[in-house]
């Protein structure tokens, strides 16, 4: 598999990798192609346990009910464009070189942030890591629960999300809601204010690891055990990368890939495993 391949999933029937508000888009590289074609033979005679399982390692939540219907874009990059490692460095890092040097960001915040996702105990996980960081309740963020003050999110957590204004999936753009987090955020600049700007920003979700690898609490398609017997080590998928958001029409070359997801009453797999 060639390493200048990326994917991306998307909606079917968008024009770019990302909602065109998005700044960046998420990217899985060719080790994520090369694991997709192995659940291809290994699943091919049941279409939805590959085209779920694509979708389970790529990191979403809520697929027990997820009907949208979604294609996955196989694609190569423009001449000098590079993917990047998503690592929280690696933001903090861009938003510096796009808005220069800003308080916004405190550097205490963000060795907060790294430090909470990087000592967790064994049977801890980042969406543990994302609650001990933000207040919200793990058990109801899988349950599908917007963040909320109901489910126990900080007030930095939740102010940052209102300072930023909409997100790129509600006609705003990462730029924007970066600039808009930065001028009217009134609160502690903490690692959980930090976190609701990535959250908000750029579809850095509670699933994110902020080390360049995918994560989910589904049962991982390529271990043979139900989910409850998974470890969290076992439940991280492959590597994830960030690259420039584009229209397809913009990519050197890109083919566009329908998923077959089934119906979501017979996805009993994603928790007593795949095989």
């Amino acid at each position: 598999m060639s390493p200048s391949l990326f994917a991306t999933t998307h909606a079917r029937g968008d024009t770019s990798l990302y909602p065109s508000g998005f700044w960046y888009a998420w990217a899985g590289s060719n080790t994520n192609l090369e694991r997709y074609l192995e659940l291809r033979r290994r699943y091919g005679d049941q279409p939805p346990k590959v085209g779920i399982g694509i979708l389970s390692y790529v990191g979403y939540p809520g697929l027990d009910t997820w009907s949208t219907p979604t294609n996955l874009a196989v694609y190569t990059l423009p001449p000098g464009v590079r993917a990047l490692v998503p690592s929280f460095e690696t933001w903090f890092r861009l938003l510096d070189e796009q808005f220069g040097d800003t308080p916004a960001y405190p550097l205490k915040a963000q060795r907060d942030l790294v430090v909470a996702y990087s000592r967790l105990r064994r049977d801890e996980d980042v969406v543990g890591a994302f609650q001990k960081v933000t207040g919200c309740r793990r058990d109801k963020l899988l349950q599908g629960a917007a963040p909320s003050a109901a489910i126990g999110c900080n007030r930095s957590f939740l102010g940052a999300l209102a300072a930023a204004g909409p997100s790129p999936y509600d006609q705003g753009t990462s730029k924007k809601c970066f600039a808009n987090y930065q001028s009217r955020y009134r609160g502690p600049r903490d690692a959980a204010a930090l976190r609701g700007a990535l959250y908000q920003c750029q579809d850095a979700g509670f699933l994110n690891t902020g080390v360049g690898l995918g994560y989910n609490t589904y049962a991982n398609p390529f271990v043979c055990k139900p989910v409850s017997r998974q470890s969290v080590l076992e439940r991280y998928t492959g590597r994830e990368f960030i690259v420039p958001n584009a229209p397809f029409a913009a990519l050197p070359k890109h083919v566009d890939i329908p998923l077959d997801l089934g119906a979501p009453s017979r996805r009993g797999f994603l928790h007593t495993g795949y095989c």
